[in-house]
């Protein structure tokens, strides 16, 4: 068995942590050609010096420097590169079979689409890819012939529950399927009073009750705006209109999604909440491979719970259904609105409670339009983290 290449964005991550520990248990069949990081340069050094990939990618020039001279001085000969042209060749280089696109954002896109693009199997982590560009995204993969495996753990529960042969962007309509049940935690504030969102800290808000995530993502958790950003992002992978999809609360995360189907049948995909699971799955399809989670015990899982959201508590499923509705860039604008709501809320210039209202008012205020081109998109995407600056600018003249 040839050995597959793999480049990793976003190693330093915690998707980026658990590929790794995964393609570390199977050594006969993995190899990283390529690892990447923003700036975390004491953890990117620590993982060339383990992996010893033939490149690493810092985002940061300042960090890419610092990590040639760490590198070199340990005798370590991997090459190192900065910026995204260099996160973009990583992906399209002809050695690499597989690219794990898990960078947090919009900076994920470039790299991811350029994967896309040049026919490599793509393990998408990176949800924001789907949501700002679907159309060009699943166009590159259809062109190039590239293959499109979900990491998600509900998007990839989803997958595993559709029929085998199933390829993602084909309508599971013809293949019996009638509707998809998307599962969220909830996150930390799903029993919380409403009346003190506005005292939540972002320590607070991070300390997702059964995941381990980075802050950005553990936000959008506790927002349930990554479960808003997930719903745009199934309707691309599967090819189905919002309608079709209900978002259903699960606190235990054991049941990561279910497909429901014509003739009364509901198949459910049940785990330990580990990433390693998702990411096994895509890395070794379509065949099965150790992932070293856990065995799921079900004689010790107690009650599972399924409840229907609030939309008082979760206002961000309104906005994303919104911005579905609105079609074009309207997504792309949602997540760029959400990104500066977050970065604000994180350096403590933002309530929680006010990052609904951030992102609505950039809806309002940023029109759609058609998504053509990647250059209309990141336009689009540049003018809502102007308007939401903006935004919180005239909230903070206010305050005064």
């Amino acid at each position: 068995m040839n050995k597959q290449q793999i480049t990793i964005l976003g190693s330093t991550g915690s998707i980026g942590l658990s590929t790794l520990d995964v393609v570390a248990r199977q050594p006969e069949r993995f190899s990283v050609y390529a690892l990447t990081a923003y700036r975390n340069v004491e953890r990117m050094e620590a993982q060339c010096l383990q992996y010893r990939p033939r490149v690493a990618v810092m985002g940061e020039p300042e960090a890419a420097e610092s990590l040639r001279d760490r590198l070199a001085a340990a005798g370590c000969e991997t090459k190192v590169r900065g910026g995204m042209e260099a996160l973009v060749e990583v992906c399209r280089a002809p050695e690499v079979d597989a690219v794990m696109a898990a960078i947090v954002g919009a900076a994920g896109l470039l790299p991811t689409l350029a994967a896309a693009e040049h026919g490599k199997r793509v393990l998408l982590a990176n949800k924001e890819a789907l949501v700002m560009s679907g159309a060009l995204l699943m166009d590159a993969v259809g062109r190039s012939g590239a293959r499109l495996l979900p990491i998600d753990s509900e998007h990839n529960a989803i997958f595993q529950c559709l029929p085998n042969g199933y390829t993602c962007a084909d309508p599971v309509s013809p293949h019996g399927a009638s509707r998809i049940w998307l599962t969220a935690s909830g996150g930390p504030f799903r029993e919380r009073s409403l009346e003190t969102f506005g005292e939540i800290t972002p320590d607070e808000a991070c300390a997702h009750p059964n995941w381990d995530m980075g802050r950005k993502i553990s936000v959008d958790s506790a927002t349930m705006m990554n479960k808003g950003l997930e719903l745009v992002e199934a309707c691309w992978l599967f090819a189905v209109p919002p309608s079709s999809i209900q978002v259903v609360l699960h606190p235990q995360s054991i049941v990561h999604s279910m497909v429901a189907y014509e003739d009364g049948s509901v198949l459910a995909q049940m785990g330990n909440p580990d990433m390693r699971t998702p990411i096994a799955h895509a890395l070794a399809w379509p065949e099965r491979m150790s992932s070293g989670v856990q065995a799921l015990d079900l004689l010790s899982m107690g009650a599972l719970e399924f409840s229907e959201p609030c939309e008082t508590r979760y206002p961000a499923l309104r906005l994303a259904q919104r911005a579905l509705e609105k079609g074009g860039t309207a997504t792309a604008v949602l997540n760029a609105a959400n990104e500066v709501a977050v970065d604000a809320f994180l350096a403590g210039e933002l309530a929680f409670d006010a990052i609904p209202a951030l992102i609505e008012a950039t809806l309002e205020g940023v029109e759609a339009e058609p998504a053509g081109t990647l250059e209309v998109v990141l336009g689009a995407d540049a003018r809502a983290r102007a308007h939401a600056r903006d935004w919180l600018d005239m909230r903070r003249r206010e305050a005064v």
